[in-house]
């Protein structure tokens, strides 16, 4: 799986360690951008993200909140803020969420890494959740 990484200057030491983490376990990283502002940052992931429909993406700032309020107005893209596993896990099986934000000041290397580990792990469980997924793809 491939996944694009991006981030601003308060997430690239995150983003580092996350990186080589990642490519332990075998992920293709593909680093679309460094050290801009978090805006241009999320906006090179997404137009990855909506040439490559079977990858996922990452963006890392100092809270997570920017990058993930750039996605939310892209159309066709469902992003998510998380600081915790589960959450990661889950909005991938239930929202079918390809874009992934993390705050740099919100979370350590460790939990990030579980939490990048969740993200790309899920799958989109489909069924009952589809109905609410394609209620998100008509926004924008």
């Amino acid at each position: 799986m491939k996944l694009y990484v991006a981030a601003d200057s308060h997430g690239e030491h995150l983003k580092i360690a996350i990186d080589d983490y990642l490519k332990t376990l075998g992920y293709e990283l593909v680093t679309v951008s460094q050290g801009g502002d978090f805006v241009d940052e999320t906006l090179a992931v997404v137009a990855e993200l909506k040439k490559d429909q079977e990858a996922l993406g990452l963006v890392i700032d100092a809270y997570g909140v920017g990058p993930f309020m750039v996605a939310t107005k892209c159309k066709g893209i469902i992003a998510a803020v998380v600081s915790d596993e589960r959450s990661a896990y889950m909005t991938r099986g239930h929202n079918n969420s390809r874009l992934l934000t993390i705050g740099a000041e919100i979370v350590g290397v460790g939990l990030a890494k579980n939490i990048v580990r969740g993200f790309v792990e899920g799958s989109y469980d489909g069924g009952r959740h589809q109905i609410r997924v394609d209620m998100l793809n008509k926004m924008c």
